[in-house]
């Protein structure tokens, strides 16, 4: 059995904060988590950080193992010293036996080394009975998808294809849960859970806040002026809405109960940009200057 120097996996000194180990092991975990990374040997390497920060993280752990010494290399033979099981450490609350934290690796993957440490007595080959690891993965969807609801196809790095059911009005940030579609377990343990973090892509026209929907909708003057009735788009189809007469630009019209599904759902809001046309011909720049001259209108009199 070969000696593990944990501090070396992470690339911490001995004396490192928890802060540096803890930001040590999310960004090796990151790097090498076999669901993403291309780096070879990725799973190993996965399990390798895993371990170290599963006994670097926990005071007690740590303790123990510094106790060790610091002379020891990494790849020498090791062989707990005589009566490693007795030592204070472990007759102070510690019963040897680890508590997995799945914190995204396997727990079946520890070595003989950790073992021959924590295993809290488990003879040498025998299974220990321990839940898979949780996958956790990102989900692209329209903003059209998230509305109606949807069923996405989806390709694993391990090849493997997935149904996803996407629900109505599930929003950014919220998760989908595939119980048992994560790492095997060990010992006859359970599979674990695969999650989806959703991400609503942007739309070309909508926007989103929360569970409203955002619509930016041009009007030209006289609508504006005037009041008109006029169609608008909205993610469940068009609708007639009214603009009240002498709205000004950036006023905000609300739909209820058009924006994203739930309970309660969301409301699509409306804010009025008026558009100016062009004056293209002599007829067009006359019409303005009669505009002009009738209206007295000063739109910086506040300056």
């Amino acid at each position: 059995m070969q000696y593990k120097d944990y501090y070396e996996t992470l690339g911490v000194k001995r004396d490192a904060e928890e802060g540096d180990i803890k930001r040590a092991y999310r960004r090796l975990a990151r790097k090498y988590h076999p669901d993403v990374s291309r780096e070879p040997g990725a799973e190993e390497k996965f399990k390798e950080v895993g371990e170290a920060y599963e006994v670097l993280k926990d005071p007690q752990k740590r303790q123990a193992y510094d106790q060790l010494g610091a002379n020891w290399r990494a790849g020498q033979d090791f062989q707990p010293p005589p009566g490693w099981q007795d030592m204070h450490i472990f007759n102070s609350g510690f019963s040897g036996r680890t508590s997995f934290s799945h914190s995204g690796f396997d727990a079946s993957g520890f070595s003989d080394f950790f073992e021959s440490l924590f295993g809290g007595g488990f003879a040498p080959g025998q299974a220990r009975q321990a839940k898979g690891a949780d996958r956790h993965a990102s989900l692209s969807i329209t903003l059209e998808e998230s509305f109606s609801g949807a069923t996405k196809s989806v390709r694993l790095s391990s090849g493997r294809s997935l149904e996803v059911k996407i629900p109505p009005g599930i929003t950014s940030g919220q998760r989908i849960r595939l119980a048992g579609q994560g790492g095997a377990g060990a010992g006859g343990g359970s599979s674990g859970d695969l999650y989806f973090e959703i991400k609503i892509l942007p739309h070309r026209f909508f926007g989103l806040d929360g569970r409203d929907v955002l619509l930016d909708l041009p009007v030209s003057p006289w609508e504006a002026a005037l009041g008109a009735r006029i169609m608008v788009p909205t993610l469940g189809g068009r609708v007639e809405m009214s603009i009240p007469g002498n709205s000004k630009p950036g006023k905000k019209l609300r739909l209820g109960k058009r924006g994203l599904p739930g309970n309660p759902a969301g409301d699509q809001i409306i804010i009025l940009q008026i558009v100016v046309p062009e004056a293209l011909t002599e007829q067009d720049r006359e019409l303005y200057r009669n505009m002009e001259h009738h209206f007295k209108f000063n739109p910086r009199e506040y300056f």
